[in-house]
């Protein structure tokens, strides 16, 4: 027990002597870093005073115009600490040596730089451009960077599929070596486009002797930039989304400020070329029309040829030729459609629309005013005027024709290329007025040439019918005559009325074709009926002029114009009066399509028969 409680007092000793040995070596330590502190506010002024010591020398030697010869200068390896070497100083002549001593060692920084990139020595680019940045001249080392990177590229004469692979080559490059890869970038693309990409537009476009060559490639030119910047978009170029559109603007600026009159002069002498062509292929000299005066000269031989049978008006027919070509119309539409793509491509948006309306009134004046009013008018002109002698050559059906499908061709292309250049502009209803004002011209120049061409034709039957048709057609001496067939006179009417109805149907279209059949139909009836009611009617005559009318009826009936049709079974009941017996008239008379007839009208017919006198049907049929 005894031992144990000296062991617990040695113990208690022990711990309280440690406590104090703990003690004094936290008051040392302490005092060491107190110690510490004290030294280290000595040591730092006297760095700051070592390293102002070493700048006050180097000042000192530029000072007195020697060259410095420090290490600090010489050593290739350790000129990425001068860029912050560089103090604006007061004496001016030691400012300039600084700094050209600062640009030379710009310079070796550059050369050591395009060294490591001919060496493909990325860590070395990226060491030295991480130096270069801190120094002014920090594009002049891009600058160097894309020259030597496009240096013997772009020697294709295809510049636009190499400008992609260039800059794809080039990224990842960039990317590693530049704290600014964006920046870079954007400086990469517009070297190409400030240079090489414009050196070969002026070359390209230099030669303007040939409009047509100089806008098909501008258009090629611009149209594939547009497509190149669509393809840069997907490198990083920085924050501004318009920067290739700007460059591409800026590239081609000169060229479309001067484009649509280029264009407008290249359109009108191309369709004055082909129209010329044309014409001189015909071995026709255009000239200018009588126009009014030529219509007045018209309607004085008209009149004089019906009074005198005089014909001072010489038709001149050329031969059958219309002067109108759908091959031209053709060549003409095409050069327009071809100038509105490249109007489409090269316009600016706010400028689109009025340069497609001004193309495409080159377009309609071409080949509405100078080409197809110009053979309307030739055609009109070549319309027999009075009576013909002869068959006559009846060619306005071919200037129909050939004007409708010239128009729908126009009318195509105004759908398919001018129409959605206009859509929703100011130009669009000036467009559609324009062009309603002209075809509604050259419609009413095609109603007058139509109306002439069935007087000409109506005229022809009459002759045929004065020339051909005797009086002992209705009015033989005896009865031995052949009734089941028309006469003579009739069959040449019905085979030339036929000839015309199906040059109608060639040359009409839609509608039209009804029109000028049934205005064909209405002269022929009004020929016909004029006609019948100069001659006198046996029994035999009456079946024989049965059979002619019937022929006439078989002939319109194949229009399928009820109105004609009408006309013709109306004519042919009249004639049957002349075969009725004087007993039956009145109750004929009262029947079918006879019963809604004026008097005067059955009248004239029933006249007309042999025995009108003789069985006194003048008094038989009092109504």
């Amino acid at each position: 027990m005894m031992m144990y409680k000296l062991l617990d007092e040695v113990e208690q000793e022990d711990f309280s002597i440690l406590h104090q040995l703990d003690e004094k070596i936290s008051f040392v330590a302490t005092k060491v870093v107190h110690l510490g502190d004290q030294l280290e506010s000595v040591n730092t002024p006297r760095s700051r005073d070592e390293r102002a010591l070493r700048l006050m020398q180097h000042l000192n030697r530029f000072i007195d115009a020697e060259a410095p010869s420090d290490e600090l200068f010489d050593d290739k390896d350790r000129v990425g600490g001068v860029g912050a070497s560089h103090i604006d100083f007061k004496f001016e002549g030691a400012r300039a040596r600084i700094s050209q001593k600062y640009d030379a060692v710009e310079r070796r920084l550059i050369e050591r730089f395009v060294s490591a990139q001919k060496r493909d020595d990325r860590d070395a680019m990226k060491e030295v451009a991480a130096v270069v940045a801190q120094f002014k001249g920090f594009s002049q080392c891009v600058d160097a960077f894309i020259e030597q990177s496009q240096m013997g590229m772009f020697v294709s004469r295809d510049i636009f599929r190499e400008i992609v692979p260039v800059c794809e080559r080039n990224e990842a490059l960039i990317h590693y070596v530049f704290h600014n890869p964006a920046q870079v970038m954007g400086r990469f693309v517009l070297t190409i486009f400030q240079g090489r990409l414009q050196e070969h537009l002026h070359q390209t476009l230099a030669d303007q002797s040939s409009g047509a060559r100089y806008l098909d490639q501008l258009c090629e030119l611009y149209s594939r930039t547009q497509h190149l910047t669509k393809q840069l978009a997907k490198f990083n170029m920085g924050h501004d989304s318009s920067f290739l559109s700007k460059l591409a603007k800026k590239l081609f600026q000169e060229y479309i400020n001067t484009y649509i009159s280029k264009e407008l002069t290249q359109l009108r002498q191309a369709c004055s070329d082909t129209l010329d062509e044309y014409y001189a292929s015909q071995s026709h000299q255009k000239r200018v029309l009588y126009g009014g005066l030529g219509e007045l000269r018209r309607e004085a031989a008209v009149v004089l040829g019906t009074k005198t049978s005089i014909n001072i008006a010489a038709v001149e027919n050329h031969g059958g030729r219309t002067f109108l070509s759908e091959e031209t119309a053709i060549n003409l539409l095409q050069e327009a459609k071809k100038a509105l793509k490249r109007c489409q491509v090269l316009s600016r948006p706010q400028e689109l629309a009025q340069n497609a309306l001004q193309l495409f009134d080159i377009l309609t004046n071409s080949l509405l005013v100078e080409h197809i009013d110009y053979g309307i008018e030739l055609a009109l002109q070549a319309v027999p005027v009075n009576e013909p002698r002869a068959e006559p050559q009846l060619y306005f059906y071919d200037v129909v024709r050939q004007t409708n499908g010239m128009v729908h061709l126009l009318e195509k292309q105004y759908a398919d290329s001018l129409l959605p250049l206009v859509a929703g502009s100011s130009c669009q209803p000036e467009a559609a007025q324009k062009r309603r004002s002209l075809l509604a011209g050259l419609q009413s120049k095609l109603d007058v040439g139509l109306d002439r061409t069935l007087s000409a034709a109506c005229a022809w039957v009459r002759v045929l019918l004065q020339t051909e048709q005797k009086k002992a057609d209705f009015r033989p001496d005896t009865e031995e005559v052949v009734l089941a067939s028309a006469t003579q006179a009739c069959r040449k009417v019905v085979r030339f009325v036929n000839g015309q109805a199906a040059r109608v149907q060639d040359s009409c279209d839609g509608k039209n074709v009804d029109a000028v059949l049934t205005e064909l139909g209405e002269r022929l009836h009004r020929v016909v009926l004029e006609h019948l009611l100069q001659f006198q009617y046996n029994t035999t005559g009456a079946m024989a002029v049965i059979c002619d009318v019937n022929e006439y009826r078989k002939c319109v009936d194949a229009w399928k114009i009820a109105h004609v049709t009408a006309l013709f079974e109306t004519l042919h009941s009249l004639c049957n009066l002349l075969l009725v017996l004087p007993d039956n008239l009145r109750q004929v008379c009262s029947q079918g399509q006879l019963a809604g007839l004026d008097r005067a009208v059955l009248m004239s017919f029933i006249q007309l028969r042999t025995d009108f006198k003789t069985s006194k049907l003048g008094l038989q049929l009092r109504w």
